[in-house]
């Protein structure tokens, strides 16, 4: 589907309303991002985090906004670099120069990385990413509790010779603690103990039992405060130390964080905020419902919404708007949560719906200003107008790995933008450029390293 032009987007729309956003259009489009600044340009991460991807979602918020990442690497690169749905290489992409198959997943966190590897197993090594971090300002790792510190290659060690580095260490539950982190523990565990896990599916009445998300949801998330402590640490180390500083960030914690009200409703008398599929405990109609070619979200979190609901409705079937109206049991917002209003609420939204297309239903329910939205597929969301439009999915042409569909940076700016420079790299790809422009390495010394297996 070709990408709507700016007529087509506003010619709807009364001239007046169009001034705003189309002023904001001048300031954020995308695709001028690359005529401006970078806000990191001047820093320099080396990521040190394999086989989770908090730390490589961590380190990919930092290079879209201009920061030079070095990605730290395995010889034979990170394990994640190996996943592929299904365990299907057909899915995987390939590089034209080293033709290495790498799977998307690691890829879409890759972007506009360096890729050097260091076997850190061994003294040799060790010591290579000592003299890195001379030259770093932030270094990322996930290592279990205390390994880089009996490496010597720790926080106490390293800002001894570079008292400027921000180091910080992402993982599931943490460093310290009862239940500090083992080897092998990953994002489905953080999503577990963080309470997450137990509140998401259908009840256990309905046949439900505890689901997570399909996603590395916890990853993204405690990435996501990694990130900021990062740039907040920066912050401090420019303003007022001049020094850099520690940071933990966990994807449990990170989870626990937004899981809001349940730990003041827990606080309170002890409940515990049961699962309750789709629906949601604090708002009669705020779910996604069945319709004609698909499911549609239908929000009503307040009475204004709730009656404007009924209205779009009655527009069409005016007997359900009625009784809806007529039900002195549904007049306020918290006399419509008992289970039994809201079965018949929703049965009988759902009867118009099954009318309705998610375009149809959507345009009426906007109409009054009731907050909706079809629930689109990745095909779907691929080729949809808005995004096509602001250019959120795009398929970008790098250099090694050709076109390739992605998401772009949703951190839009009017002087500092995020952006995509590349898509990623090889493992091992920029060993000669980072250890040469950096580090002054000649031919001997790579000929040593390799031997050692240093590198």
């Amino acid at each position: 589907m070709p990408t709507p032009g700016a007529d087509e987007v506003y010619q709807a729309v009364p001239e007046q309303a169009r001034d705003y956003p189309r002023f904001l259009e001048t300031i954020l489009r995308p695709e001028h991002a690359h005529k401006k600044p970078e806000a990191l340009s001047r820093i320099r991460v080396l990521d040190c985090t394999t086989g989770m991807m908090i730390g490589h979602w961590c380190s990919s918020q930092l290079a879209e906004l201009g920061a030079e990442v070095i990605q730290v690497e395995p010889p034979g690169g990170d394990p994640l670099r190996q996943l592929t749905p299904f365990g299907r290489r057909e899915y995987m992409a390939q590089d034209s120069e080293q033709n290495e198959p790498v799977g998307l997943h690691f890829l879409h966190e890759m972007r506009n990385k360096q890729s050097v590897t260091i076997n850190l197993e061994t003294k040799p090594g060790r010591e290579v990413l000592k003299k890195l971090a001379v030259h770093a300002d932030v270094l990322i790792e996930n290592a279990p509790p205390g390994r880089f510190d009996g490496w010597k290659i720790g926080y106490r060690q390293l800002s001894r010779i570079n008292p400027r580095l921000v180091y910080c260490w992402v993982g599931q539950r943490g460093q310290w603690g009862p239940l500090k982190d083992q080897p092998g523990v990953r994002d489905p565990v953080a999503q577990c103990a963080s309470g997450f896990v137990h509140g998401t599916g259908d009840p256990k009445e309905f046949g439900g039992r505890p689901t997570r998300s399909g996603m590395w949801m916890a990853d993204h998330v405690g990435g996501t405060a990694a990130a900021m402590g990062i740039m907040a640490a920066l912050v401090h180390r420019e303003r007022v130390s001049g020094k850099g500083q520690f940071i933990e960030a966990t994807a449990a914690e990170g989870i626990i964080r937004i899981l809001d009200y349940n730990w003041a409703w827990h606080g309170m008398d002890g409940s515990i905020r049961p699962r309750y599929g789709n629906w949601d405990l604090a708002i009669n109609i705020y779910a996604v419902n069945p319709c004609k070619d698909g499911h549609m979200m239908v929000g009503g979190g307040h009475d204004r919404l709730w009656y404007r609901i009924w209205k779009t409705v009655g527009d069409e079937v005016p007997a359900v708007e009625e009784e809806i109206v007529a039900d002195p049991n549904l007049r306020n917002v918290s006399e419509r949560l008992p289970h039994t209003r809201q079965v018949k609420t929703y049965t009988l939204l759902c009867e118009w719906l099954k009318g309705n297309s998610r375009s149809d239903a959507e345009r009426k329910l906007i109409k009054q200003e009731v907050a909706s939205g079809g629930v689109m597929a990745v095909h779907e969301v691929a080729e949809y107008p808005h995004f096509k439009y602001r250019g959120q999915v795009a398929e970008f042409d790098d250099r090694l790995y050709g076109p390739v569909l992605v998401a772009t940076s949703p951190m839009l700016s009017e002087k500092i933008p995020a952006r995509l420079k590349w898509i990623g790299r090889p493992f091992g790809y920029d060993n000669e450029d980072v250890y040469r422009r950096l580090l002054g390495f000649t031919r001997e010394d790579f000929e040593r390293l390799k031997t050692q297996g240093a590198i």
